[in-house]
């Protein structure tokens, strides 16, 4: 049996990721966060969402590792 996929609206996804709302939407306009929309609204794959943090984490992480070589 197919496991469901757990899909957050805008205002539960800044929650999870305790930002503001504003924060998803500027994310969003640049392209920057992964999410698709249903009509005019945004909805999010919390996989996909827990995976693009784990990446993001991973771009942080090398680039103080630059920083501290400097």
């Amino acid at each position: 049996m197919a496991q469901a996929v757990k899909v957050l609206t805008v205002n539960e996804l800044a929650e999870y990721l305790r930002v503001h709302r504003s924060t998803i939407y500027r994310l969003l306009k640049k392209g920057l966060l992964p999410g698709f929309k249903i009509g005019s609204d945004w909805r999010f794959n919390v996989e996909v969402i827990d995976k693009w943090r784990m990446k993001q984490g991973a771009i942080l992480l090398a680039e103080d590792a630059e920083e501290l070589k400097e």
